[in-house]
């Protein structure tokens, strides 16, 4: 629980995955925006009800089936354990792509896509964020000001290039993004891939 919450610290939040909520207070102003827009990308950070995959599924399944169509949706999870076949289920139901993501307590992105059941969408989606087991503000006193490539992360430079490989071989449309506190300097590491 994070002190700036104040009050609100460890009670559940009552619009937690509220479609007509959403719809009303995000894609409604967004909208105007629809034809720039590639993918919207929902995250859950590191969950409470780790382990519960059973109970994230049954908020998560109605609230993808109450999201307007004409958008392309995304789903990151933070919680490695809730990487099971009934998410991939849910996910693939609703034509939404599992984002691949390298994030301090997630497996690896090769190890993510190598789970059989991972393709869920007729796109792919990633983001490279962190490196496995740095914490977020480690990176950020280690990297500012984001000059330059200043530790190079090869297994997440390799599961990148598998999703390219797979992508371009399937002719399957990719959304990657990459984060400055993953080397250093995400330009760079662009670069470096994509060479």
């Amino acid at each position: 629980m994070h002190p700036r919450y104040g009050a609100l610290a460890g009670l559940e939040n009552p619009t937690f995955l509220d479609a007509g909520l959403f719809a009303q207070s995000f894609l409604g102003p967004l909208s105007p925006y629809a034809a720039q827009t590639g993918v919207i990308i929902f995250e859950f950070n590191s969950l409470r009800a780790k382990g519960d995959v059973e109970e994230f599924v049954g908020k998560l399944d109605p609230f993808l089936d109450a999201l307007p169509a004409g958008w392309r949706y995304a789903v990151e999870i933070r919680n490695a354990e809730l990487l099971a076949p009934r998410y991939f289920d849910c996910l693939r139901a609703h034509n939404v792509p599992h984002v691949y993501n390298a994030w301090t307590r997630m497996p690896e992105i090769r190890e993510q896509l190598a789970i059989p059941a991972s393709r869920t969408s007729d796109l792919i989606v990633a983001r490279a964020l962190l490196r496995r087991g740095r914490p977020y503000e480690e990176a950020v006193r280690q990297f500012a000001p984001y000059q330059n490539v200043q530790e190079v992360n090869e297994p997440v430079r390799q599961g990148l290039r598998e999703l390219i490989d797979v992508a371009t071989v399937d002719g399957t449309p990719a959304f990657i993004f990459v984060n400055n506190r993953l080397e250093g300097n995400s330009p760079g590491t662009i670069v470096a891939i994509t060479e």
